[in-house]
């Protein structure tokens, strides 16, 4: 009966020098190249996949050690273990060993530094508060090595699937992600969501969208006429942020030096964009003559702080009757609304008002202006129709072609 294993002899493995693969058995094999190089290989299947693994060059492993890995790996596969994932994790273990690991709360830190420089300090505050006030009393002393997902999951599921355990969820991810391309961890991430939470979590994108709750355009007039009834720099800053269609913050946050008064002209700095883009807003009129109204630090100083706060202007909303009808992001909706159904603006112009990134990255690539001019035009119309009564503006089209 012929030999089944260890077919080979000491001297066959130093003289070959053909091409090709020589069989030892037992899935070992001895393979030589075409430039005469010697190199051992372990063939085998597992969970119906044949998969190969190297062993070693000849000049590192001899035939009598190649075989005892051989056997070793054989030993593996009757216990049920893949020997190439056995061996990834037996060399992450010893990279984990030889760089050390480190506490969740020290990874949030080193993560943050890591990508300050990219970041606005706004941004980077946002990552450390949530982190810090809703992943770190479960995470923050454990080990990042040690984190597993039952962990992530009695972090999440108090609150999931709100939005701001969506966002944890990511941002948590990622710092887990930054750990183990360090060295300070080995394994899949107990945050992915694919293949992973999404079997133990509700889906997020099947849950009820809730949007921002946003006044009809007929409604606008006479909410501006009483907004307008109102004293004092929140008031000013909230009825700024609807005749420039702005964020919050952008609003909020201007400074006298922002305003180019000679032009009619606010430019947004690109550390207070979503997009971190520098954005020019045309000022109408009576835009104009708010943000000539300055304070000396900001445009809209705050009675407790530097500027007015948001909730702030929540509260005057909610003073004025309108706190179940309204939101302060809400009237970027009616802006948009009211440009679409009550006028001929071309979309890339209303989008290029609002300061919406473009998605195709084509088009991206091609339109370098900003429309500067017929957002203008845009914005003065818009204006106009928040300063006039409702029963004269209702249903009536303003004609914006030629913008």
């Amino acid at each position: 009966m012929a030999q089944t294993i260890n077919r080979l002899t000491a001297r066959k493995v130093e003289t070959v020098k053909t091409p090709g693969y020589l069989k030892d058995g037992g899935g070992l094999f001895l393979q030589v190249g075409e430039t005469g190089s010697k190199s051992w290989i372990f063939e085998f299947r597992f969970a119906g996949r044949r998969r190969e693994m190297g062993l070693g060059s000849l000049e590192r492993v001899s035939l009598s050690e190649a075989r005892a890995q051989r056997d070793a790996c054989n030993q593996m596969l009757r216990a049920h273990t893949d020997p190439i994932e056995h061996r990834k994790r037996e060399r992450a273990a010893a990279i984990l060993t030889a760089h050390g690991t480190i506490t969740f709360a020290d990874a949030i830190d080193k993560y943050l530094t890591a990508h300050a420089a990219e970041w606005s300090p706004k941004h980077a505050q946002a990552w450390r508060q949530t982190l810090t006030q809703y992943a770190a009393p479960e995470l923050g002393r454990l080990l990042v090595s040690d984190i597993s997902t039952a962990h992530v999951v009695r972090v999440l599921e108090p609150t999931w699937p709100a939005p701001t355990a969506i966002s944890l969820r990511g941002r948590i991810e990622k710092v887990l992600d930054w750990c183990k391309v360090r060295g300070y961890r080995v394994g899949e991430n107990p945050a992915a969501w694919k293949g992973n939470l999404d079997h133990l979590l509700a889906n997020p994108s099947r849950r009820k969208v809730e949007h921002h709750r946003a006044l009809s355009i007929d409604e606008m007039p006479r909410f501006m006429a009483a907004l307008r009834k109102q004293q004092g720099p929140v008031a000013r800053c909230l009825e700024f942020l609807v005749l420039t269609a702005a964020r919050t913050d952008e609003a909020r946050r201007t400074t006298p030096t922002e305003i180019d008064h000679a032009n009619k002209v606010w430019v947004v700095p690109p550390s207070r964009m979503k997009a971190r883009k520098e954005h020019r807003v045309p000022l109408s009129e009576r835009a104009a003559e708010i943000a000539g109204q300055a304070g000396a630090d900001y445009l809209f100083p705050g009675a407790r702080a530097n500027t007015v706060d948001a909730m702030s202007m929540r509260r005057l909303l909610e003073k004025m009757g309108y706190g179940e009808r309204a939101s302060v992001h809400g009237f970027r909706s009616t802006f948009r609304d009211w440009a679409a159904e009550r006028t001929a603006t071309p979309r890339e112009v209303c989008e290029q008002a609002l300061a919406h990134t473009i998605g195709n990255a084509v088009e991206a690539a091609y339109r370098r202006g900003d429309l500067f001019d017929k957002r203008r035009r845009l914005m003065d119309a818009w204006a106009e129709y928040c300063s006039q009564p409702p029963v004269k503006r209702a249903g009536k089209v303003v004609p914006m072609r030629s913008a």
